[in-house]
């Protein structure tokens, strides 16, 4: 088929400006002739791509998917084991959040365990998601080439971190100061009997307004589709007419229970990139939306491109098999077909290899996570049913941290406190997860709970400018739901449509039953995160002071550990007219 290069811009890679950037060495990407495991199709050549998104250091297994237990580093492993067999030419591949927004069990370790999870299964390259960047770039250089924390050191000094196997990608991060420089290699390139395939790697373009400012200052994130269109002549410029895209962006849409190969009135951000992106383009593999999913998109020329996404946690592998053409060095499109795979876990034998990483870190985790911390009278959950993952909706867990940070900061004169709904990453459950009893909260729930770490502050606001903050909570694509400490209360009408924002009113604004005054200035408890804009939270940053208290996690944790035990907040703090 004919294809159309859009672009004529080159795309330079170069090391990060920062020092552990200097280390890297992003070369020219190299070109690679991956020994074999597939068949050759007469004249064309079958490649097999698994994939897979959004892992978030699942290494345990304590996913269930549509109805079944499914996941966990240990089964995901084993599966993408299984779909190898028999192929001569296979690469493992993810579209980004490997780490980041974790289970205690990697996280309190800054995800050293999940890396050296999917180093064991194997992994070939990933796009770079926003959670990669959670801990700032630097933190995300060490993940890729290995050394121990700058804080915490070394966990295992006899043997320090490695780093990962695989590569990391970042096309459309750049340096602000240059705007080419990347902090990773943007693509890479592989070679099948002659054939050349590019990867390109990228992570959504908002990935700036949902992660911490301070880790990414200096660097720019660019729009997706323009990021990857640039790239496709300097590859042109290799021998390249092969490309696949590992996006850091999804869409959406309602499957049926069990069907994780549905495409039903697909929409959201990655069908808008999708027509933009140059027909050269053969394949996305996309995520972030924690939907599976398995489409055949038209591209801007008209010719199908396959486009999926693995669901979440290690749940489903992607598997696409790539029909290259060595008369045109091109995918056949035609012949290329995509399967999205449960990773059930009775069907499976748990992987030794990374049963091995478990068992490592295993007694360290252990040592630091089975401290109670408090108790609960029951079950304190996020929005929604059955997932938790509606972050549109008041919620007791995200008035619960209100309440912690709030609470934490009396000393420093709070008299309200606002939590973003997508730092609470899990519920916190009554019914005891080892052997710490019914109704007790270990410092290793209240870290998967709350897992970012950071910084509790105290910000000086106008009345003017927290109901500003209020109606920021109306977003083009969603509805963030912010939670609100106990004694802040006010009405909220909002219309919803397709999932995004169209419109807002917030009334009746009170503190402890008394009117908030638009002049008058309040003492606000938030987040590092929200203080610096982050969620599109902007008028965060219009604060006159700002006073930082501690971490975040601590301040709940000991909040529970004075208050226990502690019932689920209530959640008519807003009061929704509509």
């Amino acid at each position: 088929m004919m294809k159309h290069h859009r672009r004529t811009a080159s795309f330079a890679m170069a090391a990060s400006l920062s020092l552990i950037a200097a280390a890297v060495q992003a070369e020219n990407p190299a070109h690679i002739d991956h020994p074999g495991k597939g068949k050759a199709l007469g004249r064309k050549i079958e490649v097999q791509l698994l994939g897979f998104n959004d892992y978030h250091g699942h290494l345990k297994t304590d996913a269930v998917g549509f109805g079944v237990d499914e996941g966990g580093g240990e089964y995901l492993s084993a599966k993408l084991a299984e779909l190898r067999q028999d192929r001569r030419y296979s690469f493992t591949v993810a579209a980004g959040d490997l780490i980041g927004g974790t289970p205690a069990f990697s996280g309190l370790f800054h995800d050293e365990p999940s890396v050296e999870s999917l180093n064991a299964m194997g992994l070939d390259f990933s796009g770079v998601g926003n959670h990669e960047f959670d801990e700032g770039v630097d933190e995300l250089l060490r993940m890729q080439n290995g050394g121990c924390h700058p804080v915490d050191g070394c966990y295992y000094p006899d043997s320090p971190y490695a780093g990962a196997n695989f590569k990391w990608l970042a096309a459309n991060v750049v340096s602000e100061f240059d705007g080419v420089t990347t902090p990773l290699p943007g693509y890479w390139i592989e070679e099948v009997e002659g054939v050349k395939v590019a990867f390109i790697g990228m992570t959504l373009e908002g990935t700036d307004t949902i992660v911490a400012a301070a880790g990414i200052e200096g660097w720019d994130f660019l729009d997706e589709a323009e990021a990857a269109n640039n790239l496709v002549p300097v590859l042109a410029g290799e021998g390249v007419e092969a490309i696949v895209v590992l996006l850091h962006e999804g869409g959406n849409q309602v499957p049926a229970p069990g069907d994780y190969n549905a495409c039903d009135d697909f929409e959201g951000p990655v069908a808008d990139i999708n027509a933009a992106l140059d027909p050269e383009i053969d394949v996305m593999i996309t995520g972030h939306t924690h939907q599976p999913y398995n489409c055949r998109l038209p591209d801007a020329a008209g010719y199908d491109r396959i486009v999926t996404s693995a669901y979440q946690y290690g749940r489903v592998v992607t598997e696409v098999t790539l029909v290259l053409d060595p008369k045109t060095n091109d995918v056949d499109r035609k012949k290329t077909s995509a399967y999205n795979h449960a990773v059930v876990r009775e069907e499976l034998t748990p992987d030794p290899a990374v049963t091995a990483v478990i068992d490592k870190w295993q007694p360290l985790y252990d040592d630091f996570a089975n401290e109670v911390v408090g108790s609960i009278t029951e079950d304190i959950n996020r929005g929604g049913d059955p997932s938790g993952s509606d972050r549109s909706v008041e919620s007791a867990a995200g008035n619960l941290v209100a309440d912690a940070q709030f609470w934490a900061t009396q000393t420093f004169g709070s008299q309200v406190a606002f939590m973003n709904p997508g730092g609470v990453r899990s519920d916190l459950v009554y019914a005891q997860s080892g052997s710490e009893g019914d109704g007790n909260v270990t410092f290793g729930e209240a870290f998967t709970f709350q897992p970012f770490n950071n910084g509790l502050e105290v910000i000086s606001m106008t009345g003017e400018q927290i109901v500003e903050v209020l109606e920021e909570q109306c977003q083009p694509t969603r509805f963030l739901h912010l939670g609100v400490s106990a004694g802040f209360t006010y009405d909220l009408e909002k219309e919803l449509v397709g999932g995004g924002c169209t419109s807002i009113t917030v009334s009746n604004v009170k503190l402890n039953g008394e009117p908030v005054y638009m002049d008058d200035v309040y003492l606000v408890a938030v987040n590092s995160f929200l203080a610096d804009g982050g969620d599109s939270f902007t008028t965060f940053t219009e604060a006159s002071s700002r006073v930082t208290w501690g971490l975040d996690l601590d301040a709940l944790t000991t909040y529970l550990g004075a208050n226990s035990p502690v019932a689920p907040p209530s959640t008519d703090r807003v009061n929704e007219v509509n």
